[in-house]
């Protein structure tokens, strides 16, 4: 009988927290030492690589008699610290092209943050969800918006307390859960979507279709009118800072914006498709390229992502394509390559048939059926 197998699938709920004074102050005071106690420990590594040329990272408790404030936070954030530090230099001394080597944190980050892991055999106070909020050790219980109930059987494992430049406070819960691996769905052509990624439209699919974006465009809009408006203020001066709190509320609204339009998306065509075909993407230079042309992130790097686990939570394929690949200059109808093709050619018609071609819809269309057959590559391979 063929065993069943198992993967753990990891849940994250994040909600609003609405902390009374003394607990603001005291998650302040986390923050502050976090960010102390990580550059601390970064500038006491690369003394002590500079004498011995080994990396030693050193564990908070030496740091407290030095530093008393450090005792006034929970211990379990200071670890955690210590923790992502430690696994910072293994990441990078690993793999130096995918890591960047550890760097120093300033107050002046988009956001604070610190985390603190459950440990079901603690014997000090644990983490735990409560019906007004968050019970944390030291914080008390935290009030929160709790919008969503977690998954049944699931363990919390730990928790990550964030503050935004706009001064709102948020709490993102994980928890894990062992759950049967799906069964995988092969795909047929019929039920395969190319994806293309375009500059003006987000993307546009092998059907010929992209999505619409008003509300951001709107937002983005009136985000340009409060700019104007801050900039013919005096720095500093109160209405400077009342107006720099709008601003800031309004990247935030368009963030989130972009956020709810990108999981929305993904999940529409992770329910509606077996299988998604993207190309490789350099998103650095795609940044670069996007701030050349004056335009803005659209979030396309954390779409992809999205998309790829939706697809995967319910066995179906997410395929990428070589990103050299020639999907634009082939033709979909005879497979002729044109490389007298630019890139302000966006409707051409095909010197061998004389196809009119679209140049976003081919190259999904390319991007579809060169991924179905690197599909078909790979199962011969494995069989």
């Amino acid at each position: 009988m063929k065993k069943e197998t198992g993967c753990t699938q990891y849940t994250v709920i994040k909600v609003r927290l609405h902390p009374t004074a003394e607990q603001a102050d005291l998650i302040e005071k986390t923050f502050g030492s976090c960010r102390y106690l990580w550059n601390k420990m970064l500038t006491d590594v690369q003394e002590f690589y500079a004498a011995t040329d080994l990396h030693y990272v050193p564990t908070p408790a030496c740091y407290k008699k030095e530093a008393p404030f450090l005792k006034e936070v929970d211990s379990q954030a200071l670890c955690a610290v210590h923790q992502n530090l430690r696994k910072a230099f293994l990441d990078f001394f690993r793999n130096p092209a995918a890591f960047q080597y550890p760097k120093f944190k300033t107050k002046k980050a988009q956001k604070d943050s610190f985390t603190v892991y459950c440990r079901p055999y603690h014997t000090g106070p644990s983490i735990r969800i409560t019906e007004s909020g968050i019970q944390m050790p030291k914080l008390g219980v935290l009030p929160a918006n709790l919008y969503r109930k977690p998954p049944r059987n699931a363990s919390l494992r730990f928790v990550t307390v964030t503050k935004t430049k706009s001064g709102k406070y948020f709490c993102s819960i994980t928890f894990s859960c062992e759950t049967k691996k799906p069964a995988e769905i092969v795909p047929a052509p019929e039920r395969t979507l190319g994806l293309n990624y375009s500059l003006t439209r987000f993307y546009v699919d092998s059907e010929g279709g992209s999505p619409e974006q008003p509300q951001l465009a709107r937002s983005s809009g009136k985000l340009a009118k409060m700019q104007r408006k801050l900039s013919r203020m005096e720095y500093g001066s109160k209405n400077y800072e009342e107006q720099l709190q709008k601003v800031r509320l309004q990247y935030e609204h368009i963030a989130n914006q972009r956020r709810d339009f990108i999981h929305k998306e993904s999940r529409r065509i992770a329910n509606a498709w077996d299988a998604v075909c993207v190309r490789e993407t350099d998103l650095v230079a795609l940044t670069q390229k996007l701030r050349q042309m004056g335009g803005k992130n659209t979030g396309f790097g954390m779409f992809r992502l999205c998309l790829q686990y939706k697809l995967e939570q319910q066995g179906k394929r997410y395929i990428v394509v070589d990103r050299l690949a020639p999907t634009a200059k082939t033709c979909h109808e005879c497979g002729n390559v044109n490389e007298e093709l630019t890139t302000y050619d966006r409707i051409w018609i095909c010197p061998n048939c004389g196809a009119v071609v679209s140049r976003e819809v081919n190259a999904a269309r390319n991007i579809r059926d060169m991924g179905l057959a690197q599909l078909k590559k790979t199962e011969r391979g494995a069989a």
